[in-house]
């Protein structure tokens, strides 16, 4: 296993749900708990500035996924849907009945599925850099091409081996960046250096290969098309995003009670590394609205 990168006031567990352990972060204290979710290629050290941030009023939760990290990486498991059971697991294993939710690409897409399932375990949602589950397949199909990376890594093969080089993964954090400036070599080791192990190389591929070939398929027949959210959202987006384009986030009003959305300039896919003080304050401003 990788050394686990430290953070000053952050403490590191490990709980068993649903038969799996699952490592997760920890600061503050309390019972207001915000709980956030990393995306791919990281893990909870994505949110090393906004734990220490919100620390002062809220305790922090922040876990790795299944196979992400220094969670357990099974073979399978990891149809996104699944991977919010394990979410809602891991918070009844701690006792916690109800959170605020941070979430971040593939974490942002399950936050969607959380809230959308179980809206009374959620009081506010801070989605980052991704697009709600309903957007359709119409609106998405002449974007499709900006997901090359996702057939590269779902490659039999290729996917894993990329993973295992410690080369692509530092490539996509920086490529996918505005601000490449945020990236040290510190940084970078403490997210790629997690892949080079066999069986994160074939979670990550996993992530990938489950969504294109059993999940996008169900989302083009309409599986979220009717869904409604309830819970007040908070929508950040960095509009230098070269995977998800912003201008995809119209006609949220019609599936959102209250959903805001802030484009933000000059900030690429990694918004929460990009731009960690503006996430802080958008999560302060918003949960305590």
């Amino acid at each position: 296993m990788s050394e686990l990168p430290q953070v000053e006031g952050v403490t590191h567990h490990w709980v068993r749900a649903r038969g799996v352990e699952f490592h997760y972060a920890e600061a503050g204290s309390g019972d207001d708990v915000v709980l956030c979710l990393h995306g791919w290629p990281q893990h909870w050290y994505e949110w090393r500035h906004l734990m220490p941030a919100l620390a002062d009023r809220y305790r922090v939760i922040a876990p790795d996924l299944r196979g992400f990290g220094w969670s357990e990486a099974l073979k399978d498991g990891y149809e996104k849907e699944n991977l919010a059971d394990d979410v809602l697991a891991i918070l009844d294993e701690l006792g916690i009945e109800r959170v605020k939710l941070v979430g971040h690409d593939w974490g942002g897409w399950i936050g969607f599925l959380l809230c959308l399932r179980e809206p009374q375990r959620f009081e506010r949602y801070l989605s980052l850099n991704i697009l709600p589950p309903w957007t359709s397949m119409r609106v998405m199909a002449p974007h499709l091409w900006r997901f090359w990376y996702q057939w590269v890594i779902s490659s039999p093969g290729l996917g894993y081996q990329l993973h295992r080089s410690g080369k692509f993964v530092p490539k996509v954090l920086v490529g996918a960046s505005v601000r490449k400036e945020v990236w040290d070599e510190e940084t970078i080791h403490a997210f790629s250096d997690t892949f080079t192990e066999p069986d994160r190389a074939r979670a990550a591929v996993q992530m990938y290969r489950v969504f294109n070939l059993r999940e996008a398929p169900a989302i083009g027949r309409g599986r979220y098309a009717k869904a409604h959210l309830q819970v007040p959202t908070k929508l950040v987006f960095g509009t230098g995003d070269t995977a998800l384009n912003h201008n995809l986030l119209a006609g949220y009003e019609h599936h959102a009670d209250d959903m805001q959305v802030e484009k933000v300039d000059n900030c690429g896919h990694f918004i929460a590394d990009e731009l960690p003080q503006l996430v802080a304050e958008r999560a302060r401003e918003f949960f305590a609205a």
